[in-house]
């Protein structure tokens, strides 16, 4: 049976986890599932494979190989994803600066990266993979990714900031801030917060502004496939069409309705699963 849906994480690692995110999807005929093109998103997400795993290729030619977890930074260009014939995904989304403060690897190394988990995390990654792998039931499994997660809380000599609680209130509301505004309740000033946003989020603030509001419209469409991109990018807080199609053109290299054409043939829509 199919599925994909959000969890949101316990109380105690809401600071660093927006959410958990699970996909299942099983191809029984001979033919290899079609590949999907992933648009940039605002998150950075740590995602575990028990079944089989999935390839990943770029536009610039790297093709990664299969990994059994990957750690995945703030991507600003479409990714290739080829999933196996048993696809279970367990992804921790990360708030902003979650993964920073979990961690302290500065994000912004892992722009457009698509990263061995085992390799960065060590030991207790492998092990957490060890474990997922033998898990039937899937809602078990957050549980020991939770513990996973606490255990790197508790290492952690990363507290919570106002500059990550800015990231935080960017996704909740994007058009609301000016950036001005932003660096003032982060108490730092335009050229620090700029250097500090970088450094716990990925990219500077108003490039993070402008993925946030190109997913909006890429969830919006797939909410209402009928509503025309002009109200759709107005309500997202574009000016007008022309800027959003200069967004769609700069993330994922076609038009709005050549980007979403393509996403209709992605292996989820066979079984009618949309992301919204």
């Amino acid at each position: 049976m199919p599925f994909f849906y959000d969890l949101q994480p316990s109380f105690a690692l809401r600071q660093h986890v927006r959410m958990y995110r699970f996909m299942h999807l099983s191809f029984t005929d001979s033919t290899l599932p079609p590949a999907k093109a992933y648009p940039p998103r605002p998150e950075v997400t740590l995602s575990f494979y028990p079944r089989d795993s999935e390839k990943v290729s770029y536009e610039d030619g790297r093709v990664l190989p299969s990994v059994r977890s990957a750690l995945i930074g703030q991507q600003n260009v479409v990714s290739h994803r080829h999933v196996g014939k048993e696809f279970l995904m367990v992804q921790v989304v990360f708030q902003p600066g979650g993964l920073y403060r979990l961690t302290g690897i500065p994000t912004i190394e892992l722009n457009n990266q698509y990263f061995d988990a085992e390799a960065v995390l060590g030991n207790e990654a492998k092990a957490l993979n060890e474990r997922l792998t033998n898990i039937e039931d899937y809602p078990k499994m957050i549980p020991v990714v939770e513990e996973f997660l606490m255990g790197l809380v508790r290492k952690s000599a990363y507290e919570i900031r106002p500059i990550d609680k800015v990231g935080i209130a960017m996704l909740q509301n994007v058009n609301h801030y000016s950036l001005d505004w932003l660096a003032k309740e982060a108490c730092l000033s335009a050229k620090q917060f700029e250097r500090n946003f970088n450094e716990r989020i990925g990219i500077n603030p108003k490039y993070f502004a402008r993925i946030i509001r190109f997913d909006k419209v890429f969830r919006m469409k797939n909410a209402f496939p009928n509503k025309d991109w002009l109200s759709i990018a107005l309500d997202c807080g574009y000016y007008d069409y022309q800027h959003l199609v200069r967004d769609y053109k700069e993330f994922t290299g076609m038009t709005p309705a050549s980007f979403y054409m393509q996403d209709t043939q992605s292996p989820e829509r066979k079984f009618g699963i949309v992301e919204v």
